[in-house]
C-alpha cells in the first residue's frame, strides 16, 4: 500500500498515476480538495518551453505529452495554447532562441517594431521572442481531475485529515493522523509543498533536504481594455521579474490578464502565512503594466496570495529515502510539469526506476 500526503498539484498527479498502474493508494489531504492555503490553487498557470537551461527544455517537451495523456484519460481540457512571450534586455534572446531551436522547439525572434505591430496591447523596448507551444494550465482542473480519476481506478481519499508522524522501519512505514488513526503503508510519499518543512522533523527516515525558502508571492489580475484580444503568455526581465497569462475564471466575468512579481516574496511558513497582499508588490507590479502593458486597464480587478517553496538551485527535489518518497518543492516553476512529475514519482514509489540527478536528495 502507498500513502501520499499532499492533494495539491504534485501529490493529486501522483495519486492518480499510481493508481493507474494498478497501486493500492491512499491520498490524504489536511483541507478540502481544491483548497485555498498552498501552492496549487488557481485557474492560471504558465505552460512553456523557454529555458536558458537544456534540461528544462526537454522536460518541458515530455510534460507536454504528459499533459495530453492526462486530459485524454481524463476526459479534461487542462492546458490550452496561447503562445508565449520572452522579453528583457538583461537576458540573451538570441542565444535562448539557437537554443531552444536546437532542441526542436519552434520560436521566433522579432525586433521591436514587429512585435508591436504583432502585439500592439504591449510596449517593448527591444527584441522579443515568441514560442508557439506555450500556453495555460487550468491547476484547479488539473487537481480535480487526478483525484476524480485516481478515486475512480480505486484510490481512497481522505480529506480533512492532518498527518502528524511517519515512522518508518526497515521496508515500511506508519503514518499517524492528528484523529489519532494510523495508517501502515510500504510506502509513503510527502508531495506537501510548503509544509514539507514543518513535516521533515516528523518523517522517521533522515531526508537529508536542502535549506528550502518558503515565501508568499501576490497575484494580480488587470482586465482586458479589448474583451476580444487574444493574450499570450510573457515572462520579463527589465525592471522587474515579472510573468503574465490569461487569467481564466480566478480574474472574473471579463477577460482579464494575471501579472506577478517571480521573486521578492515574503519569508514565511505555511503555517504563520497572513494572506494578506503586500501593497508593496501590488503597486510595483500596477506600475508596470501601466508603463508596459496598455492593452490592460492598471487597477487590479482581483487579486491573490500563493505560496512558492524554494531550494537554492531552484531545482526540485525528487527521490526516494527508505520507504519515503519526496516529491517536489518546485521553486515556483514547477506547476507545467504536474503530470510528468506524477510519472515520476509513481516510479520512485513503485521502485521501478530511480532519481534524475538534478532533483536527487544530496
Amino acid at each position: 500500500m502507498i500513502a501520499v500526503i499532499g492533494a495539491g498539484l504534485m501529490g493529486a498527479a501522483t495519486a492518480w498515476q499510481l493508481a493507474r498502474r494498478g497501486a493500492q493508494v491512499t491520498l490524504i489531504e489536511a483541507y478540502e480538495i481544491g483548497h485555498r492555503r498552498g501552492s496549487s490553487h488557481g485557474t492560471s498557470r504558465i505552460f512553456r518551453r523557454v529555458y536558458d537551461d537544456p534540461f528544462y527544455v526537454d522536460l518541458t517537451g515530455r510534460a507536454a505529452e504528459c499533459w495530453r495523456d492526462l486530459e485524454s484519460d481524463s476526459g479534461t481540457t487542462l492546458l490550452r495554447t496561447t503562445g508565449g512571450l520572452d522579453v528583457g534586455a538583461d537576458r540573451d534572446l538570441e542565444g535562448l532562441a539557437a537554443m531552444v531551436s536546437a532542441a526542436g522547439v519552434a520560436c521566433e525572434l522579432l525586433p521591436e517594431g514587429a512585435a508591436r505591430e504583432r502585439w500592439p496591447f504591449a510596449r517593448f523596448d527591444g527584441p522579443v521572442l515568441f514560442h508557439p507551444q506555450a500556453g495555460v494550465v487550468d491547476a484547479d482542473a488539473t487537481v480535480a481531475a487526478c483525484v476524480r480519476r485516481a478515486a475512480e481506478l480505486g484510490a481512497k481519499i481522505r480529506t480533512g485529515t492532518r498527518v502528524r508522524e511517519v515512522r518508518t522501519g526497515g521496508d515500511s512505514a506508519l503514518v499517524r493522523m492528528d484523529d489519532g488513526s494510523e495508517l501502515a503503508a510500504d510506502t509513503v510519499v510527502v508531495a506537501a509543498g510548503a509544509w514539507l518543512p514543518e513535516l521533515a522533523d516528523a518523517i522517521g527516515t533522515p531526508l537529508r533536504l536542502p535549506p528550502l525558502r518558503v515565501t508568499q508571492q501576490q497575484v494580480f489580475h488587470f482586465r482586458q481594455r479589448d474583451p476580444g484580444q487574444a493574450w499570450p503568455t510573457l515572462v520579463a526581465t527589465d525592471e522587474l521579474l515579472l510573468y503574465g497569462l490569461p487569467s481564466g475564471p480566478d480574474g472574473g466575468a471579463a477577460p482579464a490578464v494575471k501579472v506577478a512579481e517571480h521573486d521578492r516574496g515574503t519569508p514565511t511558513t505555511a503555517s504563520t502565512r497572513d494572506g494578506v497582499v503586500n501593497p508593496a508588490s501590488r503597486d510595483a507590479v500596477s506600475g508596470w503594466v501601466a508603463r508596459r502593458l496598455p492593452g490592460l486597464d492598471p487597477e487590479p480587478v482581483a487579486e491573490a496570495v500563493c505560496l512558492y517553496t524554494t531550494t537554492p538551485d531552484e531545482d526540485f527535489i525528487l527521490d526516494r529515502a527508505g520507504p519515503v518518497v519526496v516529491v517536489s518543492p518546485c521553486s515556483g516553476h514547477g506547476a507545467k510539469f504536474t503530470p510528468l512529475i506524477g510519472h515520476l514519482a509513481a516510479d520512485l514509489a513503485l521502485g521501478t526506476a530511480g532519481p534524475l540527478p538534478r532533483f536527487a536528495l544530496r
